[in-house]
Parts: C-alpha cells; structure tokens; sequence
C-alpha cells in the first residue's frame, strides 16, 4: 500500500513546516493537509473541523489515507481563555482521530503532546520520561489525558500510535498560535525590526525550548523507526535547549547589540513557571537514537539570517 499521509492543524506552526518535510521524503501528492480554515499551500487541502468525526472519516476513506499526524489543538495560553471549549476540541479531535484510526487499520498516527503535562510537583531538573504528571493548565490536562489515550488505543487494540512531549518551538515561518513560550519568537520579529521588546515572562524564566529543525528531525526519526524499538506509548521526552528570557536576549544581542528588552510578566507567567526546565531524554536516545543539532547561539544566527527575508516581517 502506497503512504498517504493525513495532517490536521496543518496550518499551524508545526504543521506548515512538518508537511513540507513530509513532502520532500515521500512526495507532494502523498501528503494531504487540513485546517479549520482556508489554507494557502500546493498540497492537496481540506476544510476540516477535527470535531467532525464524519468529516474526516470521508477524508480519509475519499484519499486513501495510511497514516494521520494529528497537530489540530487549541494551545495553552489561548485554551485558558476558552478552557470547556478548549477541552472538546482537544479531547474529541483526539477520539475522533483514534477512532477513525482504528476502524480503518491505519498504519500509524503521530500525536505531539508537550511540557504542559508537567506541573508544579513534577522534578524541574532532567525531568525523568516516567514522573509525576500533575498539570495545571487546561491543555496540559487534555494532553496528558491524551497521551494516556494514545497508550491504551496502542495496548487494546494494537494502533500504532507515536508521540512526542514538545518542548517550546521556535521557527521563523509562521506566526505564533497562542502559546506560552511564543515569546521565543516573538522576540526575533521585534529584534530584526529593531523594536523594543516587551516580554510577558520573567527574565530568569527557564523553559526548554527547540528550533524547528530539531522538532522536524525527531519527528521524522520517531515514524521511520520500526515500531519494535518503541518502549514509550505515552510520549517521548525530547531535550532540545534551555534558555531564559535574558539570555536569548543576551544571544540575539551578539548579532544585534542594540536590541532591548522589558519585562512586564502577565498570566502566562504562572503557566510558564509550573513547568519544567530541561528534561531526560534518554529514552529517546536508546530507542531510535535522538540528538537535537542546535544550541542556542546557532538557532539565533539561523533565526536571524531568516527572518531578514520572511514573509512574516512583510
């Protein structure tokens, strides 16, 4: 059976990079893309409401699909604003997206989950694959909720369900989705156009965060491998960089040294301090050989040179 590839949420920040990707390894015509709006791409698209199961069972059963990355939620800092909202759309597409796995026997499906799941009582340092999960934010809730989802469509009915526990993303081709680490790009924007920043965490906030390439390159690694080598039904830990407010600042301020920055904490303040500050990858390592390439002085070259010619600063 020939991969066709189904993404949902494709218009995000992972999904507009993750399809090119998957593009160039298979081909254009493998890879269909979906949203909940209109998207501009040479992919073959789909208006998709992830809460409609009927919808994307005809999508998948009209394309053939084998293989689904389901990337469509609503993220943290927006999903608190909108938390029974913000539940429904994250658990249902989930469901849906399982269910419709299921029934049609497709070969794979990846599911991001991310550092959200962590909370307050959870190790800060090297945070371990297997710890105490209590999070405190509506969609670190529905995405712990959903890895454990994903583990039990795995043990009681044998679907092949991949995922990884995202750190904070940093890219320079799409703006950010309502997240909390958004300010890790945010801030590139503001530094190319030489405007001052106003950063809604505080300086000596340590978060773990990850250029895009990285994200892409795990992801890739984690559904090529055979499916033998995976121990982890829940989600891969996945260690990128740590870093604070002051010192991406201090980073970008080596190419850009005029560049300032405020600080003026505000809600996200709260989610952001609950989580982690780097975490234990060794699984990952073991089972299909992660190992992230950027640190935080070469993503912050790469991120710079980029955005000069982005669209997102025209």
């Amino acid at each position: 059976m020939n991969t066709k590839i189904l993404i949902t949420g494709a218009g995000g920040q992972v999904g507009t990079e993750l399809s090119l990707a998957l593009g160039h390894k298979y081909s254009n015509d493998a890879i269909i893309v979906s949203d909940i709006k209109e998207l501009k791409t040479n992919f073959k698209s789909y208006l998709l409401d992830i809460t409609d199961a009927n919808r994307l069972q005809e999508i998948v059963s009209k394309e053939n699909i084998t293989q689904i990355y389901h990337l469509a939620a609503v993220l943290s800092a927006k999903a608190e604003s909108i938390p029974l909202k913000a539940w429904y759309i994250n658990m249902t597409g989930l469901l849906n997206v399982l269910e419709v796995a299921k029934v049609n026997k497709l070969e794979k499906v990846f599911y991001p989950s991310s550092i959200a799941v962590f909370g307050d009582s959870t190790p800060k340092i090297c945070t371990p694959q297997h710890t105490i999960n209590e999070p405190t934010t509506v969609y670190g809730i529905s995405k712990y909720t959903g890895e454990l989802w994903a583990q039990y469509y795995h043990q009681k009915y044998g679907l092949d369900v991949r995922g990884l526990r995202y750190p904070g993303i940093i890219s320079y081709k799409t703006t950010p989705g309502g997240g909390t680490t958004d300010y890790a790009v945010d801030i590139f924007i503001h530094a190319i156009q030489g405007i001052q920043y106003t950063c809604y965490l505080d300086s000596n906030t340590v978060l773990p965060m990850m250029y895009m390439p990285d994200v892409i390159q795990a992801t890739l690694q984690l559904m090529n491998v055979n499916a033998t080598s995976i121990t982890v039904r829940t989600a891969y830990n996945i260690n990128g960089m740590t870093f604070t407010p002051a010192e991406l600042h201090h980073s970008i301020c080596k190419i850009k040294p005029n560049f300032e920055i405020h600080y003026q904490p505000d809600y996200r303040q709260k989610i952001a301090a609950s989580w982690n500050h780097s975490l234990d990858d060794t699984k990952a390592k073991h089972d299909w050989g992660w190992t992230p390439h950027y640190d935080i002085d070469m993503m912050c070259t790469d991120m710079l040179a980029k955005l000069e010619n982005s669209y997102l600063l025209k």
